[in-house]
This record gives structure tokens, C-alpha cells and sequence, in this order.
């Protein structure tokens, strides 16, 4: 019953920060620079041309109007349509965001797989060999641009060595899409066993995968090795080490103390990745969600740029809240 309460007291904060995000997303988007009535219109359109485009678009009315035909919209399971595109927003995510999730999770699986052993690894082995390769990793990888990185692993692996396939999406041209399942093409062509599709999309989910989870994995590695440290050198790990139990026993108390900390981080994870995932993909012509929304920028495409910002607020959100209620079962003072 505590549980249902606090997750309903949760719950009671995403409408409000929903309703913050949209009033600045939509305001923000129309500070962009350039006018979609010209875009639309053409180059060599005429004045009442371009008044008749704005006037079709709603964009000759008060912000505040257009502000609430836009939450009205939003209110009745419509994001609008693309300008550019001339098709609904929500089809064209539908069909772009399972791409974009499957970057998304397998690049946090491994961050989290690699990154948390080592931060354990290196919180124990302090100034060892070991600590020092990967502290001078972290610091390295803080400071690399994520799509600096992926040119690099490019001209590399693709290349020089020919290892993997080029940039050109996520898959070879010569393979035919899976059916469609989820549209995530290498989970669809495992559950059809379409092994073709399921080796070429593999191999193109390699090189993206591996920029993004040796870019952000280092957050997780930093985090649990800190919190590592500190629980190490806590009251309860040094009573524990006096009456005797296993060095063992002494990590698996000092790593579940740190967990809600480690949760922490994994949930801001998420929203750097989908942050992060925009110029990967871009580089990588994924085809995903955020190369839509860098099309969306270029192309003064309002309706796709708010809806992109808006599904990634929604996203954050619900993972910070799964977060919270993680924290209700790992942390007992919440609980009580």
C-alpha cells in the first residue's frame, strides 16, 4: 500500500512537467531562425504566395492560439504533420523510433554490463595498474565528441581493417527488411529466423553500438567506482571486516548500498543517450528518430522537431520515475 502511494505521488508530477516542457518547446521552436512559409513556398514565390502558405499553416495567428490548437492536438493523440514530409508526425516516429530504441537500450546494457565491474574492479584495486588504465580512459572519453569518435571507428574498422560494414544504415542493400515485428531489425530477424537480415543487421549495429557505450559507459564506470570507495570505507564495512565475513561478503554489502546511486546515474544515462544518439546517427545514416529531428532543425519543420523534443521529455520522464520507484526497494529510509 506505501508503494502504491508513492508512485501515485510520483505520478502526480508528470502531468505538471509535461505541461512545463511543451510551453518551452513550443515557444523555443519558433525562435528558430527562418520562416516555413518561404521554405515551402519555394524560391521564387510570390508575397501573396507566401501569405497564403502562412495563413494555410496557422502561422498568421497569435502565438498563444497556435500554443493551444498545438496542446489541442496534442490532447486528441495527434502531433501534428510534417511539413516536409506531408505525413502524420506519429507515423514517422512509429516507424523511426524502434531504431533509435535498439541504439538506445544495447548501448545502456553494455555501459552497464562493462561499466559497473569495472568501477567495482577499480574502487577495490585503488592505484593499482588496472585503476590507472581506466581513469585515464574516463578522462579521455569525457573529452571526446561522440561523432568525432565515430568517424574515427569508421575509418578504422570499415576502412582500413574492412571489418564491418560502412555507414549506410542498418542494413546492406542487398538484404530485404524483416518481417516486421517490433521494427527493431535484429531482434525481428531472430524471432523470424530471417538469418541473413540477422547477421547484416548485426554487423551494422556493431560500430554505432560500440561509439556510443565507449563514450557514455565511462559515467557508469566513475560512478560506481566513487560510491564503491566511500562504501568501502564506511562504518559498516569496517564492522563487518572485524566480525570476521568474507571479502566477499564485504563487496556484495558495499555494492548494494551503492546500487540506488548506480540507478541514479543509469536514468541520466538514458537521456544522454537519446541526447547522444542524434549526431551517431547522423554519422552512421541510421534512419532513426534523431536524424529526423536534425532534418526537422534544417528543414524549419516545426510539427517533427516539438513532437521529437516532446516524446524525449516523456521518455526522461517515465525513466526518472522508474528510477524513483527503484529507489523505494533499494533504499530502506524511503520506505519508512
Amino acid at each position: 500500500m506505501r508503494f502504491w502511494r508513492y508512485a501515485a505521488q510520483r505520478l502526480a508530477f508528470l502531468p505538471v512537467q509535461l505541461f512545463i516542457v511543451s510551453v518551452i518547446v513550443f515557444f523555443l521552436v519558433r525562435l528558430l531562425p527562418g520562416d516555413p512559409s518561404y521554405l515551402l513556398a519555394g524560391p521564387f514565390a510570390t508575397v501573396e504566395r507566401v501569405d497564403e502558405v502562412r495563413t494555410r499553416l496557422g502561422l498568421n495567428q497569435p502565438l498563444h492560439v497556435q500554443y493551444v490548437r498545438y496542446v489541442r492536438s496534442i490532447a486528441a493523440g495527434e502531433l501534428g504533420t510534417s511539413w516536409v514530409t506531408s505525413r502524420p508526425v506519429l507515423a514517422d516516429i512509429a516507424q523511426r523510433l524502434p531504431a533509435t530504441m535498439e541504439l538506445v537500450l544495447l548501448a545502456v546494457f553494455f555501459s552497464v554490463v562493462i561499466g559497473i565491474p569495472l568501477g567495482v574492479l577499480t574502487a577495490v584495486r585503488k592505484r593499482g595498474v588496472a585503476d590507472r588504465i581506466v581513469f585515464g580512459y574516463g578522462l579521455l572519453a569525457g573529452a571526446l565528441p561522440d561523432f568525432w569518435f565515430a568517424l574515427i571507428v569508421i575509418f578504422v574498422f570499415f576502412y582500413k581493417l574492412g571489418w564491418f560494414p560502412g555507414p549506410i544504415g542498418q542494413l546492406d542493400l542487398t538484404v530485404s527488411m524483416p518481417r516486421h515485428v517490433t521494427g527493431m531489425y535484429a531482434l525481428d530477424a531472430l524471432l523470424t529466423a530471417d538469418w541473413p537480415a540477422f547477421r547484416s543487421a548485426v554487423m551494422h549495429l556493431v560500430l554505432p553500438v560500440v561509439t556510443l557505450t565507449a563514450i557514455y559507459m565511462p559515467l557508469v564506470m566513475k560512478n560506481t567506482r566513487s560510491t564503491m570507495e566511500d562504501m568501502l570505507g564506511s562504518d559498516f564495512v569496517t564492522y563487518a571486516r572485524a566480525a570476521g565475513l568474507s571479502r566477499l561478503m564485504q563487496l556484495r554489502y558495499a555494492l548494494r548500498n551503492s546500487l540506488p546511486s548506480v540507478v541514479t546515474i543509469i536514468g541520466i544515462l538514458f537521456w544522454f543517450l537519446l541526447g547522444g544518439a542524434v549526431l551517431v546517427e547522423t554519422v552512421f545514416a541510421w534512419g532513426g528518430l534523431g536524424q529526423y529531428a536534425v532534418q526537422s532543425v534544417v528543414n524549419s519543420d516545426y510539427a517533427p522537431l516539438q513532437a521529437f523534443v516532446l516524446l524525449t521529455a516523456v521518455f526522461t520522464s517515465v525513466v526518472f520515475l522508474l528510477v524513483d520507484l527503484a529507489y523505494f526497494f533499494l533504499d530502506p529510509r524511503i520506505r519508512s
